[in-house]
């Protein structure tokens, strides 16, 4: 069952723990709540964002640090093409600011880039921007940051179908034959380690669209607090609250 939202405080500095990551290896975060921090305190949206583009830079350096294996960020989902126009314009040429300054540091300090979702279907410029930045990180190995751009679970499924129908119409697969690991396989996230706790934050309690094979026995946790407000102590209660549970994947 999900964590009551904010019951768990670690007491502890997590820096004298054996393993602050509490065994997680696959964290992912649906970053919510920049527009209502904006609101707050009565900014711009777009202020809103550029604070939430921040805190992805502090989170993925304390992930790192503290030896989460892949880290996977829901940035824009398919959905969020509905958003008003200038909206997404300001979205994007964020996006373009994020991977053009960081690039340095991702590589700098042995981080693999991944994109899950359509990411094909952004502006030429920005696809090339993150051809790029995959080339240049492919051979990272301290972390993994998984960023989910023009993504929805369920188009990622429907992808992942109609790969498998495809391999079966060749003759490449026997009907019969096809168990979940195929479909996984298919999946954005083939290369990326079973996810073990999925986060939302800003208070929602749903999951967007996002994960929703790989979250089939993810430990989930709700936290309040709105995404640029989101720091190191929330991660490590939630990495706390993962580590409290009892995870038996349906076996008792």
């Amino acid at each position: 069952m999900p964590a009551k939202k904010g019951s768990v405080d670690p007491d502890s500095d997590m820096g004298q723990i054996a393993d602050p990551t509490y065994g997680a290896r696959h964290v992912a975060i649906i970053m919510d709540g920049n527009g209502r921090w904006a609101k707050k305190r009565h900014l711009p949206r777009a202020l809103g964002h550029k604070k939430g583009v921040e805190t992805v830079r502090d989170i993925v350096r304390i992930a790192g640090e503290m030896g989460i294996e892949a880290l996977t960020l829901y940035a824009f989902s398919s959905e969020n093409w509905n958003r008003p126009a200038d909206e997404i314009t300001d979205l994007m040429g964020l996006l373009r600011q994020y991977i053009q300054s960081d690039i340095d540091e991702f590589d700098e300090n042995g981080i693999r880039l991944k994109v899950i979702g359509n990411y094909k279907a952004l502006d030429s410029d920005i696809v090339q921007l993150i051809e790029n930045a995959l080339e240049r990180t492919a051979n990272n190995d301290r972390m993994t940051l998984a960023i989910a751009l023009n993504y929805g679970a369920q188009d990622e499924m429907l992808r992942a179908v109609k790969g498998i129908a495809s391999a079966v119409r060749n003759g490449e697969i026997d009907p019969q034959e096809i168990e979940l690991s195929h479909v996984s396989a298919a999946l954005d996230t083939a290369e990326l380690p079973p996810l073990d706790l999925l986060i939302r934050t800003s208070g929602e309690l749903r999951l967007s669209n996002f994960l929703l094979w790989q979250a089939a026995y993810s430990e989930l946790y709700f936290t309040d607090a709105l995404w640029p407000d989101f720091d190191k102590r929330e991660l490590q209660r939630a990495l706390k609250s993962f580590g409290d549970r009892d995870r038996r994947f349906g076996g008792r």
